[in-house]
């Protein structure tokens, strides 16, 4: 391991990272430069100067991600999932290219595990788990009971949509109250209410009368 400072006296070289993965684009500036607003003369030319090397997840598509095929790519896709089979898929890849390292597989089925307990929209709990192969077998049963839900999270969104679009046609501005009762109904309920809307006179005709 080389000494600080280096034997000539000098520093020795530092590659700064940020490693991103929130669920937008990065939008902050990569150089602390940046972030100095500018001053008048001599002073200018003394702002410092610090740039890191920006890793941000979502600028790749899982496409792009998918054909890199490595253990980079492979955690970033797990991190943002395509779809809840997607999980299914990385988690063979994995299991094939760690065949013969027992540790990875380990580290990579905790990680695994954590990540996927932290998404509130899977709602899953998992007992601890030592390998990859026994997530995989463990995780196969609810893959599809997630991709149902998915579908159904996004019709509802859909027709949520539409109900509220034909609302606004129909009596103008929609009240936020009646936004709220919308976002927080079922499939069923959404389909009810669209039923509803032709024939209906007033939003209280559907909603019933305003609490406001």
């Amino acid at each position: 391991m080389r000494s600080w400072p280096t034997a000539d006296g000098r520093l020795p070289p530092v590659l700064p990272i940020v490693l991103y993965n929130g669920s937008q684009r990065w939008s902050a500036v990569t150089d602390v430069f940046d972030l100095i607003p500018p001053v008048p003369g001599l002073v200018e030319q003394f702002k410092p100067r610090l740039k890191y090397l920006l890793i941000d997840e979502n600028a790749w598509s899982d496409r792009e991600l998918a054909s890199l095929r490595n253990l980079v790519a492979a955690v970033f896709r797990i991190e943002h999932p395509a779809s809840p089979e997607a999980i299914g898929g990385l988690l063979s890849l994995l299991d094939e290219w760690l065949a013969d390292r027992p540790d990875l597989r380990r580290m990579f089925a905790l990680w695994i595990r954590a990540t996927l307990m932290r998404k509130a929209e899977y709602r899953i709990v998992l007992p601890r788990i030592d390998d990859l192969q026994e997530l995989k077998v463990m995780l196969a049963e609810r893959l599809e009971e997630w991709a149902q839900a998915y579908k159904a999270e996004g019709k509802a969104e859909g027709e949520a949509l539409a109900l509220q679009k034909l609302l606004k046609k129909r009596f103008g501005a929609v009240p936020a109250e009646v936004l709220g009762k919308i976002s927080a109904a079922s499939l069923e309920q959404i389909d009810a209410w669209l039923d509803q809307v032709l024939d209906a006179r007033s939003l209280d005709d559907i909603f019933g009368p305003s609490t406001s």
